[in-house]
């Protein structure tokens, strides 16, 4: 059964940089490609970056793109969100999630993690 388990969120002051987690239990992990998506206080939950099963692809937003890395280790059914330079609008609960295929869209996920609050100061 699909698990996802977000970690890392927290405080931040702008312009600094935290690192997301996204641990999973389940064994077709490597199989699916996972998902970073946002929701901020009265707004719709967006996308931010995707990365394929197999870690060769990603895509981001355009709101993050050189600013935020996501990469995964298999051996350890783990993804990450490396987020560097941090801005105020950035705050927003993180959620990752699971997709069978390389989409940036909300309907196309599977599985979904509960989010890890990440708030960032001015």
């Amino acid at each position: 059964q699909w698990q996802l388990a977000e970690s890392g969120g927290g405080l931040a002051q702008a312009g600094a940089s935290l690192r997301l987690s996204c641990a999973a239990s389940e064994r077709t992990f490597n199989s699916y490609n996972i998902g970073w998506f946002r929701e901020a206080p009265g707004k719709e939950r967006e996308f931010v970056a995707v990365i394929s099963s197999s870690g060769g692809s990603t895509a981001y937003a355009d709101s993050v793109k050189g600013r935020f890395t996501i990469s995964r280790a298999n051996d350890r059914s783990t993804v990450y969100l490396q987020m560097n330079a941090l801005k105020p609008d950035d705050t927003a609960v993180y959620y990752c999630a699971a997709a069978q295929s390389f989409r940036y869209s909300i309907a196309d996920y599977d599985y979904w993690g509960q989010g890890t609050q990440v708030t960032v100061s001015s």
